[in-house]
């Protein structure tokens, strides 16, 4: 029987599925805070978008030449050392749940508009953001599954909801008049440097999914054709919608308000709708927050799982309730991740510096292994996989960027670089410190097998 394979229009759709998440509700305002200047924070958000291009075609063509089950954890072995691969995975499941509990807080900032109004404080934000992992923790313990249809309403929601926000363009009456406060705008060329690199962070989370691409490389129907065309036009669709959503964000509010404002959109949503239009669309939002909330604390722990299966994390991490087959072990782990973090850094702001440097290791790390790849796997060349153009510019420049953002943050934040830094050298430890004899060979020659 053959293989259903994913259409152009399927694959193009995933990708977007992809990357929209939440972060376009509230990122802008952060980025807008950093650039200090309307030219610098556009120029971040469509500079943002060419990087995703360029991550997402290398990863494809990690995909195509590599296509393992056991995600990241395998081609990191395959392409440097089990040792990587054990640490970058960890950060990379610290990461998700740094990002889990991001989204969480602007879900909370948004309901909390509603329950409180503007006297909710940053702590009742967290507790609210708690709140939701713990719940949808005892539904995942339940072993209840949300079907794909459910997730498919779920994305036309957020997508029907920036194209709401996006129609403020046409409502000239609600346009922001006023003069634009000049004072804070950089001055020289390596202040604008320095607050474009730090634009880019919230940028960069805003923009993140595309990496899931490397799980689709060899799904795709014609993948030499239709995989470019799919990131293409799924990356265009998105810098579209993300900068009309700015763009809308800049003329009804100004660009002052937008840098001090946290829950933008229901701002852009009350002056559209009046105050209950804006309570509903906070309400719906929220909801789209839960569903993110539980398709992580559904997923991670499965990755988790596959890591104990492989030996690199202990045997306990496999365990399953003997009813319902729900990952225990590793589901308690994960959302006690998101719980601790949240209880250390209970702002927006906090968390996506935290979850952005330990990304930056994940991105350029992984996006690198494509120069092994090509060398270990010339054999494909010519078969039909996906081989990305302008090679090898588009994964250097993708490395160089995350580099960037990585520096950028080290400057503007000192004590998240250096936490991240001591988490990845902490896993580092842990995997020398608790490794069986040989392992490291064993590893490296099933790779090589799978590889072949």
């Amino acid at each position: 029987m053959t293989k259903q394979k994913l259409s152009l229009f399927d694959f193009t759709m995933i990708v977007v599925g992809l990357v929209i998440g939440m972060g376009i509700f509230r990122t802008a305002a952060t980025s807008a805070k950093a650039a200090n200047d309307p030219t610098i924070f556009f120029i971040a958000w469509i500079f943002g978008g060419l990087v995703a291009l360029c991550g997402a075609l290398t990863y494809a063509e990690i995909g195509s030449r590599y296509p393992v089950t056991g995600g990241y954890f395998r081609i990191f072995s395959y392409a440097y050392h089990p040792s990587i691969a054990f640490s970058i995975n960890c950060i990379i499941l610290i990461s998700n749940a740094a990002s889990l509990s991001g989204v969480a807080i602007i879900g909370a900032g948004y309901i909390s508009q509603v329950i409180f109004h503007d006297a909710a404080t940053d702590t009742t934000k967290a507790l609210i953001a708690m709140a939701a992992i713990i719940i949808f923790y005892g539904v995942n313990l339940l072993g209840l599954k949300m079907s794909a249809k459910t997730q498919n309403v779920l994305m036309l929601i957020k997508i029907s909801m920036i194209l709401m926000l996006i129609a403020a363009l046409f409502m000239p009456s609600i346009h922001y008049n006023g003069p634009i406060d000049t004072s804070a705008q950089p001055v020289g060329f390596m202040d604008a440097v320095k607050a474009f690199g730090v634009a880019l962070i919230a940028v960069s989370f805003t923009y993140g999914g595309y990496q899931q691409t490397i799980n689709f490389g060899n799904e795709v129907n014609k993948p030499s054709k239709n995989i470019p065309r799919g990131i293409f036009l799924g990356i265009a669709i998105i810098i579209s919608l993300y900068l009309l959503a700015n763009l809308a964000y800049y003329k009804v509010l100004g660009f002052d308000d937008l840098r001090t404002k946290s829950e933008i959109a229901k701002v852009i949503a009350s002056k559209m709708f009046g105050e209950t239009g804006g309570n509903i669309f906070s309400a719906l939002l929220f909801l789209s927050v839960l569903a993110y909330v539980n398709v992580l604390l559904m997923s991670n722990p499965r990755v988790m799982f596959a890591m104990s299966e492989d030996g690199v994390l202990p045997a306990f991490f496999k365990k399953k309730s003997d009813k319902r087959e729900v990952l225990t072990v590793s589901l308690t782990t994960f959302a006690a991740m998101c719980i601790v973090i949240l209880f250390f850094a209970n702002t927006f702001d906090q968390i996506l510096g935290f979850t952005i440097f330990l990304d930056c290791f994940g991105m350029a790390t992984s996006a690198g292994a494509i120069f092994m790849l090509r060398k270990r796997t010339k054999h494909l060349n010519g078969t039909g996989i996906y081989e990305m153009k302008l090679y090898p510019l588009l994964p250097i420049i993708f490395i160089l960027v995350y580099s960037f953002v990585a520096i950028s943050i080290a400057v503007d934040q000192p004590k998240t670089a250096l936490t991240g830094v001591a988490v990845l050298a902490a896993f580092m430890i842990i995997y020398f410190a608790t490794k069986k004899p040989n392992s490291d060979k064993n590893a490296q020659v099933s790779d090589t097998t799978g590889a072949a």
